[in-house]
């Protein structure tokens, strides 16, 4: 027994020795990281995914955490009996749903966040796009009105970079208002994206539902690693990158050509995933650069 405790006290040591390049790497550099779908509704793997975010933080990662909450605003808006509706995969926000989103984002699911966060040793702080004026929107403009969704004008990073250098990890909710004080209803991979390049984060990360970008959407064994962005118009030509993940690869197109040095879709199904991908030369995703 006392031998297989040293066997495996010397692994873990040896895991730990192995981080160290990439712990060096990494230390006081701005990651971005998009956490939504399948990660946020799984207790296990929400755990995982949170103690993570703690981890990395504690190593000297300026991590930020950019949330939806899908599946949350679903269920409060069957709660009241109103139906969700999607067009082109964004929701379709009319004035009851606009105040719905805020009310479970910029609340409930934000201080789940942070609460977890806390309860794992992290200083957490939660944020929306109102707050500090951090997120500037218009209505978003689109062939199908698609009521109080917004498209974002400006990001300001100020109160991000103030909750960075007190040591805080800021929990960001993707709501935000217009002059008039209207509330819109933004996508969370889009926010992130752009908050990743207003800040030159070293990477944006967006945890998704699916084992990265695939030859075949089909077979999890056709995964392809790493894609230079000047290869994704190819790519959607061929029909390869298709429906749901054209939005998705857009933003990590567009953090890249705004500085961003590389961009991640990452299967947030994989327990510990964030620390797989950045720690080890393993990698569990589709790597932008």
């Amino acid at each position: 027994m006392a031998e297989g405790n040293k066997i495996d006290n010397l692994m873990r040591a040896q895991v730990l020795v192995n981080a160290l390049p990439y712990i060096k790497d990494y230390n006081g550099q701005i990651v971005v990281v998009k956490y939504g779908g399948n990660a946020m509704v799984s207790p296990e793997l929400k755990d995982a995914v949170m103690k993570d975010i703690v981890l990395l933080s504690l190593v000297g990662v300026r991590l930020v955490l950019v949330h939806g909450g899908g599946p949350e605003i679903n269920q409060q808006l069957k709660k009241i009996g109103k139906e969700s509706k999607f067009v082109g995969g964004l929701r379709y926000t009319d004035a009851e749903t606009a105040e719905v989103v805020q009310m479970v984002l910029a609340g409930k699911v934000n201080k789940d966040l942070v609460a977890l966060l806390s309860r794992h040793g992290g200083k957490a702080l939660g944020l929306c796009g109102m707050d500090g004026r951090m997120i500037e929107v218009e209505k978003k403009r689109s062939e199908v009105d698609l009521g109080f969704v917004g498209s974002i004008t400006k990001v300001n990073t100020q109160v991000i970079l103030d909750a960075l250098d007190n040591g805080y990890i800021p929990v960001i909710s993707t709501v935000a208002a217009d002059e008039k004080g209207q509330v819109y209803n933004i996508n969370a991979d889009t926010a992130a994206a752009k908050i990743a390049a207003e800040l030159k984060a070293k990477n944006l990360i967006l945890m998704t539902d699916i084992r990265g970008l695939l030859r075949d959407k089909d077979d999890e064994s056709t995964l392809i690693p790493q894609v230079q962005v000047s290869e994704v118009p190819n790519l959607i030509r061929q029909g390869i990158i298709s429906g749901g993940m054209i939005p998705k690869i857009e933003c990590c197109v567009e953090s890249i050509r705004r500085g961003v040095k590389k961009s991640l879709i990452l299967d947030g199904r994989i327990p510990h995933s964030l620390l797989i991908e950045m720690f080890t030369d393993e990698g569990v995703g589709t790597m932008f650069l």
